[in-house]
């Protein structure tokens, strides 16, 4: 059954957690609280966000913590992440999705926090936002396009409607044409093909699938859409999208083998012989002008014209 979030209002109260990488610098923190208390909003922050542990904001325990914590504390409205990176998945395990489920709230990030978006679908039904961290929530990083589609997303009563390009210079790349309409569900695909097996892989059967993947040489990300291919995913959905995919070339190195493909290539290599309706280039994940998106909710997809609508709202 699908559960929704109250949205967000000005005079509530935000809770910050770190469940994957720790900030490189604290002052992140420091930077993202005064731009959400300049908003409006109270912030209360998790008790082991500066924790270190390695490459993780504490060990699987303390990020556990602080995620079953922020979900039943009823000061609470809203559940930030600072980043991602990664480890969200390491502490599955130690989440208590009853709590979650009887306290239904708004809960975005994306990136690695992909994990905890598909068990949260998986055990709960919430509708959760794949959307920024806040510790990019300063005058630096926080674009007009991505601070407008974070409250188009979370504080608005009305469905977002039309995710456009925050660049009218920028392309869509139409694979297939034609229209979809189902649940919108996807993330960052590493964290997706990473999920196949576990109880919480994703389920794409009849959906739209949106992807987004960073930093990743062409020749990866076949291995990951063959993943997917092999695993029905891809072709179970009704319509894909993927995000503008930033860095995803060869880096400069010699792999052993020549590096031919681009990320183009690939896409249309996969996803053209299956006339799935497909669009590449919408601002998702990994970029500046990042659109938030409601996973869960209703979406038609017109890759005809390159356009991607949200048609329920995610939040009550």
């Amino acid at each position: 059954m699908k559960i929704k979030p109250k949205r967000l209002e000005k005079g509530q109260t935000v809770g910050i957690i770190a469940p994957a990488s720790p900030l490189y610098n604290r002052s992140d923190l420091i930077r993202g609280i005064k731009t959400l208390e300049e908003w409006g909003f109270k912030v209360k922050v998790g008790e082991h966000v500066n924790n270190k542990h390695e490459y993780l904001a504490g060990t699987d325990e303390e990020r556990a913590y602080d995620f079953n914590a922020m979900f039943v504390d009823p000061e609470v409205d809203a559940i930030f992440v600072t980043q991602g990176g990664y480890g969200s998945a390491r502490m599955i395990r130690y989440l208590d999705f009853e709590k979650v489920k009887k306290n239904p709230k708004i809960f975005i990030g994306y990136s690695d926090i992909t994990s905890l978006h598909l068990a949260i679908q998986k055990y709960t039904g919430l509708v959760t936002f794949h959307g920024p961290g806040m510790a990019g929530f300063n005058p630096e990083d926080l674009s007009e396009y991505r601070k407008n589609h974070l409250f188009k997303a979370l504080a608005q009563e009305e469905p977002i409607g039309e995710i456009p390009l925050a660049d009218e210079k920028k392309w869509i790349n139409i694979i297939n044409s034609g229209d979809a309409e189902g649940e919108l569900v996807g993330g960052n695909i590493s964290l997706i093909c990473a999920s196949l097996g576990t109880p919480f892989e994703i389920d794409t059967k009849g959906k739209i699938l949106f992807l987004e993947e960073v930093w990743t040489e062409p020749w990866i990300l076949d291995h990951y859409f063959t993943h997917l291919m092999n695993a029905g995913k891809i072709q179970e959905a009704a319509g894909i999208v993927i995000g503008e995919c930033s860095d995803c070339e060869p880096f400069k190195h010699n792999p052993g083998f020549h590096v031919t493909f681009s990320l183009e290539d690939i896409l249309f290599d996969y996803l053209e012989p299956l006339k799935i309706p497909a669009i590449h280039g919408l601002p998702i994940g990994h970029t500046k002008d990042l659109a938030t998106l409601p996973i869960g909710v209703n979406a038609r997809l017109e890759a005809s014209n390159g356009k991607l609508f949200v048609t329920e709202t995610g939040v009550l």
